[in-house]
């Protein structure tokens, strides 16, 4: 799953706009007529988020005149991807040249056959041998190039500085043990006032999410190294199950309402009612700007546990009916919007900076050498953050094993978000049995493939 959305404040969905709804997004057709290869591109921030669209449109007027030869259409509509309705639009021809994915959809749209083979191209991407090898073989299937990955997240723990201070902990050494986190939750919930220690998903996949992002930070795994068999009937399993179960009945640290998803708990944050939840660094500048919090009381530390994190992102895939110059024209789109370190839609963080928007947040860095020391450096020339504040989760992620959501993550996840809704709302929830049931529908997942 994607975090929030874009680096900044947003997610868009890939369908189709409304003036297109009667032909394919995907054109198939390069307008090679006119002159001009036409490409069909989603993503696009919605007209409610009105610096990002701004933004955007920028760019591709930019990008259009210094390549007068290519025409962007570009759609948008919340959130980039409904995986709802993903897959329907690849199998109905529905889908644009260039359109959005989540790290998760790589294989399986390569699976179904829906993907352009890019790797007869990829090499006139300038940027591509400057990003991260691993985030590069996400997108590589038996030695092929099928994607191009344009942001990655990691999951940490976002806490209140100010409830941790009022509850007589040091807001400069977050818990870096689960046994820590429960007794500082236990700690903050006992501030009163509606006040809740420590807060977690339950419901729409968003659970299971979390529950792989724990598992991970016990050092356990959702399925096998094969890829063939759930492996969440384990001790790692039982104890994130267990200490979710203590803190909601045995502390009371987790308030009584549960079911969350994570516009509740990003409520619940903004509001100066929530010591700590897990999330990545991109949800830090939606609290300040749409939940009223204050970007000096949110610090990001790493995830406790001390084992691993998880980590996801999204790219971009290429229809596999896009021609040979559509092709061309979508790689080159790609470098100038999203991948040229410092500059584009991601990468201005002058322009950002000028417009309010957050520049300083620790995202795990696209780049390597040469263009990685140059993004870094310009970001950090227009920091307007208080990066001191994430300094935690950047020297914790060291050492934590950086590990990618599972295959089939959204059917592993809802069922996974029964386990969770199940410990959270039902004091005498037998932990056992459900991971044993969990178990058993996962490995039948997998063997559907």
């Amino acid at each position: 799953m994607r975090s929030t959305g874009f680096r900044r404040t947003f997610a868009t969905l890939s369908v189709c706009s409304l003036a297109l709804a009667v032909s394919a997004c995907g054109s198939g057709d390069d307008d090679s007529a006119s002159g001009k290869t036409r490409i069909t591109v989603n993503c696009m921030p919605p007209k409610s988020a009105k610096v990002d669209r701004q933004f955007f449109e920028q760019d591709i007027a930019s990008f259009e005149k210094a390549n007068p030869d290519i025409d962007v259409v570009a759609h948008d509509a919340f959130p980039c991807q409904d995986p709802k309705t993903f897959d329907a639009k690849l199998a109905g021809g529905q889908m644009e040249d260039v359109f959005y994915t989540y790290f998760t959809d790589a294989r399986h749209v390569v699976d179904i056959n829906q993907a352009a083979d890019l790797t007869p191209y990829v090499m006139e991407l300038k940027s591509y041998g400057t990003i991260q090898q691993q985030l590069r073989d996400i997108y590589t299937v038996d030695g092929k190039v099928y994607g191009i990955p344009r942001t990655g997240y990691s999951m940490g723990l976002i806490y209140n500085k100010k409830l941790f201070e009022k509850a007589g902990l040091d807001p400069e050494k977050p818990p870096a043990t689960w046994d820590e986190l429960r007794a500082a939750a236990k700690k903050i919930a006992g501030l009163g006032g509606g006040t809740v220690g420590y807060a977690d998903y339950s419901a729409q996949n968003q659970g299971g999410w979390h529950f792989t992002a724990e598992l991970y930070s016990q050092g356990g795994d959702v399925v096998s190294a094969d890829g063939k068999k759930a492996t969440v009937d384990t001790p790692e399993g039982r104890a994130v199950l267990q200490n979710l179960h203590d803190m909601r009945w045995t502390d009371n640290s987790m308030g009584s309402k549960q079911l969350l998803v994570i516009n509740d708990v990003q409520q619940m944050m903004g509001s100066g009612k929530l010591g700590m939840y897990l999330s990545a660094p991109d949800n830090i500048p939606i609290l300040v700007k749409e939940k009223g919090g204050d970007y000096k009381d949110l610090a990001l530390a790493p995830m406790p546990g001390g084992e691993g994190t998880l980590i996801g992102g999204d790219g971009y895939m290429f229809n596999k009916k896009a021609s040979p110059e559509q092709i061309r024209a979508g790689l080159k789109w790609l470098d100038h919007m999203f991948l040229t370190p410092g500059d584009g839609f991601l990468g201005d963080y002058a322009r950002a900076k000028k417009n309010d928007a957050p520049v300083g947040l620790p995202e795990p860095r696209l780049f390597t050498g040469a263009a990685d020391a140059k993004d870094q450096q310009v970001k950090e020339a227009n920091a307007n953050v208080p990066v001191d504040n994430y300094q935690a989760f950047l020297d914790g992620n060291q050492s934590l094993d950086m590990k990618i959501e599972p295959p089939s993550a959204q059917q592993i996840y809802s069922v996974l978000d029964g386990v969770v809704s199940a410990v959270l709302t039902k004091k005498d929830a037998d932990i056992d049995q459900l991971l044993k049931d969990a178990s058993g529908k996962i490995d039948s997942i997998l063997a559907r493939g």
